[in-house]
């Protein structure tokens, strides 16, 4: 199977965990453009006997008998009769490997002609932004808003706070009445299906004040690599710094890197953040290309990944070495700024960095998610169903990789910083890019990572060292919500 076509897809309903921000501040070296829109396909299964709710469990039993990572945690008692639903019947069949923290919902069902509008060009519908919510304080707060969508053209924008939802002024309800009564999930069905033309009638409050805002969600294309603050090159005392923020791992994202890079490697950069804050994964092909474009002094021989299948699979077993290309730069420093939603495909790329740069490397921000494996898709096409399986493991140079809890234990001298959405992302002002460059001009962190203390061992329930804003999820997420975890 084409290495394309194997996504390493990120958190799903049951990750609802931190996402923050970082900041803006000069001009973009690199983005997309204008972009031609591209709406959202919805599922159109066939009503064929062949796509019947046995027929689907079937096809799913059959994947996991075939495919699974983990063959001996997959439940042997299930009666399929006993589930109303498909996704019901996968959850039942995984449950061993889940409670262990292998496979956190990574095993689903979605829609063939959704997901592939996504990973070919950000297809999605909504108001365009990434929601985070304060348990502790019942604050909704966008963390990132995307160009070219309705809620960054209705004047929304990171850093502002949601406080009542509604259809019209005789029903908005304040964010802290809605929890009251229904908890967090209350807020994601108050705010509506992701289908374009649902309207809501937003009370928010910002830098401006506080205003009520009409908002109707429509189609839009999620550029990977912002025009107002993806790429850029960060000059201060005499130094210059590249900065890097890729939002998603699709296949737009290709040239967008590419030309970031030719241009970090025109002006000499060496010393780069790498902003992954929100990246909750996607194409491995995509996550080799930026693994590349930081391997310019890297031999043919150096391995950047590795994918493992299980034993009976281990035909597919493949290797990827570093292969240089005319935009790589060759680089003495990297920050990766990371938070609880950086999972998959981004840990992919900081775990392959880091036998090559050892203490030259560090995670600003908080732990990852921890999501060491990967799916690949297979298809029953009759019902618009893909089958998204937990098929493979991950690995860098030093071997097979086994980070569940996320990867700030096997970074040293990793640095905590929070994710200030005060500031845009990319500012030097924004406390996780600021503590990057600091770093990188080799000043000394004030604190490290606590160990796991967001990632997977919170999802287990284990104590947090700090309560931190949650990215919220809607209870069946779309494709691009379970890469882009608070998006709506």
């Amino acid at each position: 199977m084409a290495k394309t076509r194997v996504p390493l897809t990120a958190l799903t309903m049951a990750a609802l965990m931190l996402a923050s921000c970082g900041g803006g501040g000069g001009g973009s070296t690199a983005g997309s453009g204008p972009v031609t829109v591209t709406p959202t396909p919805s599922p159109t299964p066939t009503p064929t006997a062949s796509c019947g709710l046995s027929a689907q469990q079937a096809f799913a039993k059959s994947v996991i008998d075939e495919w699974y990572l983990f063959p001996n945690d997959v439940a042997t008692n299930v009666n399929p009769a006993s589930y109303s639903t498909v996704q019901d019947y996968i959850d039942a069949l995984v449950a061993p490997a889940r409670a262990q923290s292998k496979d956190r919902y990574f095993t689903y069902v979605t829609s063939i002609a959704e997901e592939e509008a996504y990973y070919s060009s950000g297809s999605s519908a909504g108001f365009g932004v990434r929601l985070t919510y304060d348990p502790s304080t019942q604050r909704v707060i966008i963390a990132e808003a995307y160009e070219g969508a309705p809620a960054l053209a209705a004047g929304i924008d990171r850093g502002t706070q949601i406080l009542a939802i509604g259809t019209s002024a005789a029903n908005l309800r304040s964010v802290a009445d809605i929890v009251a009564s229904e908890g967090t999930a209350g807020i994601t069905n108050a705010l509506g299906p992701s289908d374009p033309g649902v309207t809501r009638l937003l009370r928010i409050s910002d830098a401006g004040g506080t205003r009520d805002v009409s908002v109707t969600k429509a189609d839009y294309n999620i550029d990977p690599v912002s025009d107002r603050y993806g790429a850029k090159v960060i000059t201060e005392g005499g130094q210059s710094y590249g900065y890097i923020n890729l939002r998603t791992f699709i296949s737009s994202a290709d040239q967008q890197l590419r030309d970031a890079f030719l241009n970090f490697r025109n002006q000499g950069i060496t010393n780069v953040v790498v902003d992954l804050r929100y990246n909750g994964g996607g194409l491995v092909a995509t996550a080799e290309l930026f693994g590349d474009l930081l391997g310019r002094n890297r031999a043919a021989s150096d391995v950047f990944s590795r994918t493992s299948f299980r034993a009976s699979k281990s035909a597919n077993d493949e290797t990827h070495n570093f292969t240089p290309t005319a935009q790589s730069i060759a680089p003495t420093r990297i920050a990766f700024i990371g938070t609880g939603s950086t999972a998959s495909a981004s840990e992919l790329v900081i775990n392959g960095m880091l036998p090559w740069l050892g203490t030259n490397m560090t995670l600003v921000g908080s732990n990852t998610y921890g999501k060491p494996v990967g799916q690949i898709a297979l298809d029953k096409s009759e019902c618009d169903e893909r089958m998204r399986v937990i098929a493979f493991s991950t690995g860098n140079a030093s071997g097979p990789s086994d980070y569940f809890t996320g990867l700030a234990p096997k970074i040293a001298n990793s640095c905590a910083a929070a994710d200030d959405l005060d500031y845009p992302l990319g500012d030097v002002r924004e406390a996780s890019v600021r503590a990057a460059i600091d770093f990188l001009s080799g000043q000394s962190c004030t604190a490290r990572i606590a160990d796991a203390s967001t990632g997977a061992s919170a999802q287990a329930g284990r104590t947090r060292v700090t309560v931190e804003p949650e990215m919220l999820v809607p209870e069946k997420p779309r494709a691009a919500q379970r890469e882009l975890p608070g998006l709506f």
